[in-house]
């Protein structure tokens, strides 16, 4: 069988090793019988989906509050542009200054908690990852909350004085990016906990930032350059969010009946190789909660969670609504008064 293989990648050891590291980035791309059980492990927890989106959403958040304080420096329209670049660099030095402090601390937090974890058995191992996906689920929800905000589609519930001076600009933007930062250390901590994930943090912490990184400058340049349209988008990604959310707690919850006992499958899709959400096409699904054969609890779980965040973002959209009608109405009485 070695020999076969061998055959199969190329009888040298150097394409060996590049197949098991492609394989370490996108693991579902061959079948797993291919390589030896320890490179099958290192392969399936080279990356993973809640850590991805954790520093996805911090990032993003990041990136929204370094946007809102530009933009009140650009709306300063009696400072001198000499002012301006002042305030901008003050900004992008004390987000840099924050974000190296607070990479320190969850450094330190990560290593600490790690090495408590490496006594840990699989059961326990089993409900940390759980905790991991439900956490990072919650989080994903209220970032999917918070996206018509972001796009400036709500109206604020009162004009904030966020600061532009330079001091306050230097603390104001420090502690809340400190702040964002910081959380990804804490929502780490089932990570940390659970020793296998520390190889996925890496990876997926790269793709997490890229991934915030691209979404904050699309809401920063929608921000400042589109006034139509904003909608098409932010349905859009209430909806991506909204799913990945709902996905990740179907799959923490599913975490936990693997440790506690499972629940009868509802139904399985055949044939098992084509419709299988460990493989390609339909792996790349499996995030947002699909599988090949749900458990009971896996479809009450998705249902009951994607209703609930419906519901949420209807009634909020609504009580916004009615704050902005209310507003109008105090802004036209003033006026005749």
């Amino acid at each position: 069988e070695t020999d076969r293989d061998s055959s199969h990648f190329g009888s040298s050891q150097f394409w060996l090793r590049l197949f098991a590291t492609a394989r370490s980035v996108l693991p579902f791309l061959t079948s797993p019988s291919h390589l030896p059980a320890c490179q099958l492990d290192l392969a399936m927890t080279a990356f993973s989906v809640p850590i991805a989106a954790i520093f996805a959403r911090e990032v993003l958040e990041a990136c929204v509050i370094i946007g809102q304080y530009r933009s009140v420096v650009y709306a300063q329209q009696e400072w001198e542009e000499e002012r301006k670049n002042t305030a901008l660099r003050t900004i992008w030095i004390a987000a840099g200054v924050a974000t190296a402090l607070a990479l320190v601390l969850v450094l330190a937090l990560g290593i600490g908690l790690g090495a408590a974890g490496s006594e840990l058995d699989d059961a326990v191992a089993e409900v940390i990852e759980g905790v991991s996906k439900v956490v990072a689920a919650l989080c994903i929800a209220a970032l999917s909350l918070k996206v018509p905000k972001w796009l400036g589609l709500y109206a604020p519930k009162k004009e904030k004085n966020i600061g532009v001076s330079d001091s306050e600009l230097r603390f104001n933007v420090a502690w809340n990016i400190w702040r964002e930062v910081a959380e990804i250390g804490v929502f780490l901590i089932p990570s940390f906990l659970k020793n296998s994930e520390l190889g996925a943090i890496p990876l997926s912490g790269v793709v997490g930032i890229a991934v915030g990184l691209v979404l904050g400058g699309v809401i920063y340049f929608l921000n400042r350059r589109l006034e139509k349209r904003k909608w098409v988008l932010a349905i859009f990604m209430m909806a991506l969010t909204g799913l990945l959310a709902t996905g990740l707690f179907t799959g923490g919850c599913h975490e936990f009946e693997e440790v506690w006992g499972e629940t009868e499958d509802v139904y399985e899709l055949k044939p098992k190789d084509f419709w299988s959400h460990k493989k390609l096409p339909f792996t790349l699904l499996k995030p947002f909660g699909y599988s090949q054969s749900p458990s009971v609890l896996q479809m009450c779980c998705f249902w009951i969670f994607g209703g609930l965040l419906t519901v949420v973002h209807v009634v909020v959209y609504f009580l916004k609504k009615k704050r902005e009608d209310k507003q109008e109405e105090q802004q036209v009485e003033e006026a005749r008064a």
